[in-house]
């Protein structure tokens, strides 16, 4: 079950509202997340009680972003095993909530792995809960660090790529705190290059049809008092064509052993336009998002959204009543059919670099990619 209600605060900065926290009040833990749907017009808090309310959330966008939803689906599993549900249930449920993104079910498995652990060692209910939820708290850390060293990395890559400051960044979607246990991926590598006077000017796609760049990039990049601008998703390429764009800085919902990148829809688009115009096309993210079970992306399972967040348009915090869908305001014939992939997939040979907490891969081979894993899975034995 989920409650919402509003956060009451001055104005801080989004690192100071976490995208999502665990609380134990005296009625039972709970999961509580802002949700991004009502930004950014106001900041709700939505509290979860048990698993199904997650998926829900996970579901409606109020929780999203790769990193954050592998922390979600972490405490999900916690949350079900502290408050005595059926943990492979809840697991199962929270895994398939969204199928592309794959931190989601590497979030959920390792709580659950850690559940099951507890338990085969002699542990009783209580014991394999507290397991479960160690594994999220160490999983939510964890991702932290990673945001913090991906930032550190990137900047280094801008820096050598783009000597002389300067950078004027075009990112897509949303990959800031909202999405991150710590101050994102792409977005992170732009607030490093703004907090040390090296970045020019973010462009900021609006990201069609949900508008995360819009309602989400645009809301942190305010906060954070870095120089930015808002366009169209079809404007990027005038931009380019006028050598407004020094580099493309992205995040990713999963990364194939290839090399191959899904991303929000609209990156694979700015990849090309990239190679085109010779500009770095950059790519953000933790090694959790690097899938090396998946071979390429044609093995991509990609989320298709429904078509009423293309027909119709919906404005945070104006509810329209006795609508049924997303409640919004028609902007095509009734009966229209819509085509609304949530994701592209980026070939490796249109991505100068991948970006993560264990080093730059460049230029993006399978062989690279398998090194950083394993130097990932090294780190994390030690």
């Amino acid at each position: 079950m989920a409650d919402q209600y509003a956060y009451s605060g001055d104005d801080k900065r989004p690192t100071e509202i976490p995208a999502i926290r665990w609380e134990e009040p005296p009625e039972g833990p709970v999961l509580v997340l802002l949700d991004q749907t009502r930004l950014p017009a106001e900041e709700v808090e939505l509290v979860c009680t048990d698993a199904s309310a997650l998926v829900e959330a996970i579901r409606s966008l109020a929780v999203r972003g790769a990193p954050l939803l592998g922390i979600a689906g972490a405490y999900g599993v916690a949350l079900a095993a502290v408050r005595g549900f059926d943990v492979d249930e809840a697991a199962s449920a929270l895994a398939t909530a969204r199928p592309t993104a794959v931190n989601l079910a590497v979030g959920v498995r390792r709580a659950q792995e850690a559940h099951a652990a507890a338990l085969a060692k002699g542990g009783d209910v209580r014991q394999a809960a507290a397991a479960a939820l160690a594994a999220a708290r160490q999983l939510h850390r964890e991702d932290a660090e990673a945001s913090g060293r991906m930032a550190e990395h990137g900047l280094a890559l801008l820096d050598e790529l783009l000597p002389g400051g300067g950078h004027r960044i075009l990112t897509h979607c949303n990959t800031g705190s909202l999405v991150s246990g710590g101050e994102g991926t792409a977005f992170a590598v732009a607030l490093a290059a703004h907090r040390v006077g090296r970045l020019r000017r973010l462009w900021v796609d609006e990201t069609r049809p949900l508008l995360q760049g819009a309602r989400l990039t645009a809301y942190e990049a305010a906060r954070s008092g870095m120089a930015y601008t808002l366009l169209t998703d079809n404007a990027a390429g005038s931009l380019f064509a006028a050598g407004e764009v020094d580099a493309v800085l992205i995040g990713a919902d999963r990364i194939t052993a290839d090399g191959s990148v899904a991303n929000k829809v609209g990156s694979y688009p700015l990849a090309v336009l990239a190679r085109y115009h010779h500009v770095p096309f950059i790519v953000v993210a933790p090694v959790t998002t690097v899938d090396l079970d998946t071979a390429d992306g044609a093995s991509i399972e990609v989320e298709q959204r429904p078509g009423h967040e293309v027909t119709e348009v919906v404005a945070p915090q104006v509810p329209v009543a006795g609508t049924e869908a997303g409640g919004g305001i028609p902007v095509a014939p009734l009966g229209t059919q819509a085509y609304n992939p949530a994701f592209d997939v980026t070939p490796p040979e249109l991505v100068t670099a991948i970006v993560t907490e264990e080093g730059v891969v460049s230029p993006v081979t399978a062989e690279a990619l398998a090194e950083v894993c394993a130097r990932s899975s090294r780190v994390g034995a030690g």
